[in-house]
């Protein structure tokens, strides 16, 4: 199967798979569920990477994501009550990694 069609295929699972999560902003991490677990698209295990190394702090965990051809929107909690945003593209670089919760960029 060409590259391309792989890509796309795994962009529409993504985004049907994305529209099934309500986000509350309440909700603490799974428990169980690895940061960049198998299920993370190359987007958002940039955007984790980069949160991650940002704020110094491993527990990261993608809280949902919107993907459009400009550069997928990442929501990336840290720790228990953390919440950044990060933009990511397809060739694994990111931008505007910003605090939610009123840190503003750093």
């Amino acid at each position: 199967m060409p590259s391309f069609t792989k890509l796309a295929l795994g962009l529409i699972a993504s985004a049907a798979l994305t529209a099934c999560v309500e986000d509350t902003g309440d909700a603490a991490p799974p428990a169980a569920t690895p940061a960049a677990s198998s299920f993370s698209t190359p987007e958002e295990r940039a955007c984790l990477r980069d949160v991650a190394s940002t704020t110094g702090n491993s527990d990261v965990y993608v809280v949902s994501s919107e993907f459009s051809q400009a550069g997928t929107n990442v929501t990336i909690g840290v720790g228990s009550t953390g919440r950044w945003s990060c933009t990511a593209f397809s060739d694994g670089t990111t931008a505007n990694i910003m605090s939610t919760t009123g840190e503003g960029f750093l």
